[in-house]
């Protein structure tokens, strides 16, 4: 795997992937989303009609276990992964009191949410026959670049804990354990945040300009206060992920004119791109991304758009891999 690296003058480079490490320095402090992947491709049926759907859960509002009754979701027409998402046929007419009978999983459309494929939805049940008809029945929600089947653990990366993200926040897999221990050997810390990462392409190009979707996330406090150590010392904080990115640069949002970074829980609300003044982060480990997506318009918060372009022309005449299983990216908050 390869590691196109981007410096605060807009210098770029080559590397393979595990030589990230060499990349930071002593002070820095590397931030990962440590959620785990929910099986949240949900198959069944739409009751009224009879007809099959795809239900992609896509977001809730909180990441406490219980708290699994209320989703955002996107809705397919009969198909899978196997077709581009360009390609799925649109569900039947979702209206509101609509039940979807989805494998054991009962649900109820609430209403729709500024498109006919976007709805919110309320599980029937206690959580934990929630918890338990999303681990029997449901599947990984995944594209037909990879052609065979995923499992769930396909999707958790090295760091994966709580059961709280629609996709695998993919930056992670760039870790793993002999690098986290190649990171404390050169005095660079390593911390964790929880966030909930969302889907990350709908099919349709009006719904892709909604996301990212909001999302949340919990800042422990032992983050917190490393993130808070390195900048006070002059370290840079990297964040591995653009999910990352969103929960910090909220977090430091909400904190008010000192850019702070508090332990605790939020919904990163807000979309990251070239007008974004970056309070926290310094730099970004991230895959690559697409031109056009909310992944990469993000980058623009980091690079001025003719060093974005230059980057982008390296890893397309370099042949980098996007996607979730491909290549990787570090770049720096240009000066």
């Amino acid at each position: 795997m390869r590691l196109l690296s981007c410096d605060q003058n807009g210098r770029i480079g080559h590397h393979r992937r595990g030589e990230l490490a060499d990349l930071l320095r002593p002070g820095d402090v590397v931030i990962g989303n440590d959620a785990a992947t929910i099986p949240a491709s949900l198959f069944g049926t739409h009751v009224p009609t009879g007809e099959g759907i795809e239900v992609r859960l896509a977001g809730r509002a909180s990441l406490t276990p219980s708290e699994v009754h209320l989703f955002s979701a996107i809705v397919f027409g009969a198909g899978d992964f196997h077709q581009r998402t360009e390609d799925r046929p649109p569900p039947p007419v979702l209206d509101r009191g609509d039940v979807l009978q989805l494998g054991p999983l009962r649900a109820t459309v609430l209403c729709r949410l500024n498109h006919p494929r976007l709805i919110a939805l309320e599980f029937r049940g206690s959580a934990e026959q929630i918890w338990q008809g999303m681990a029997e029945h449901g599947r990984v929600i995944q594209y037909a670049h990879t052609p065979r089947q995923l499992s769930l653990w396909d999707m958790w990366t090295p760091i994966a804990g709580p059961p709280v993200a629609f996709e695998p926040p993919s930056a992670g897999f760039v870790l793993n354990w002999a690098m986290l221990d190649s990171l404390r050997a050169r005095g660079i810390g390593f911390a964790t945040i929880t966030h909930a990462a969302g889907i990350s392409s709908t099919g349709d190009i009006a719904l892709d300009q909604l996301l990212p979707f909001d999302e949340p996330y919990r800042v422990p406090a032992a983050t917190a206060d490393a993130i808070h150590g390195a900048r006070s010392a002059g370290g840079r904080v990297v964040a591995i992920g653009t999910t990352v990115v969103r929960a910090l640069e909220h977090a430091a949002s909400s904190a008010g004119a000192q850019a702070a970074v508090s332990a605790g829980e939020g919904i990163a609300n807000q979309k990251i791109g070239p007008s974004t003044r970056l309070r926290v982060v310094n730099a970004l480990v991230s895959g690559v991304h697409e031109p056009g997506t909310s992944h990469h318009n993000l980058l623009g918060a980091f690079l001025r758009p003719a060093t974005l372009a230059q980057v982008d022309e390296e890893l397309a005449r370099n042949r980098y891999r996007n996607h979730e299983f491909g290549d990787s990216i570090f770049i720096e908050a240009e000066t």
